[in-house]
């Protein structure tokens, strides 16, 4: 049976390498598992960047998903961005993410600031797409568009 609960300090540990396998599996990227830590362990401590939650079965940690804020001035409201998404490959298929995912958007419906939940998702990561097709999202027309500020943090950057 998967639950899903807010994530607590002591996963951070599991979150940070659940992100940096997911980082390595989904666009080959390798990232500084010291840093990663470190970014978790200050979101985990700063209710003002975001959240995490995480799927668990019986007790061991198989799943997180994590939650960020964007403000909408045209819609004077609060987008959650699902972000640092990640099911332990031997729980895939069994319901993790569904699980995660209403769990975000349940909470999103309670809380009366949120206009809506939003995701990033590599652009040939079908399977990903369709699963969050499935579960009610839409593809927009935006294109993300970046500057890193510490390009040399990005092995992806090229300028």
């Amino acid at each position: 049976m998967i639950s899903v609960r807010r994530a607590k300090a002591t996963d951070s540990e599991t979150i940070a390498a659940f992100n940096v396998a997911m980082a390595l599996e989904t666009e080959n990227l390798v990232i500084e598992p010291d840093t990663l830590l470190n970014g978790v362990t200050a979101m985990q401590a700063n209710i003002d960047l975001g959240f995490y939650l995480v799927a668990c079965n019986r007790d061991q940690v198989i799943g997180c998903l994590g939650v960020t804020y964007e403000w909408s001035d045209w819609r004077n409201g609060l987008f959650w961005w699902i972000q640092s998404v990640y099911v332990d490959p031997q729980y895939r298929g069994q319901g993790a993410f569904s699980a995660l995912f209403e769990a975000t958007h349940e909470a999103a419906l309670e809380a009366p600031q949120v206009v809506g939940i939003r995701l990033y998702a590599e652009k040939d990561n079908q399977r990903a797409i369709s699963t969050y097709h499935r579960l009610g999202m839409k593809t927009t027309h935006y294109r993300l568009l970046e500057i890193p500020m510490q390009p040399a943090a990005d092995p992806s950057y090229e300028p």
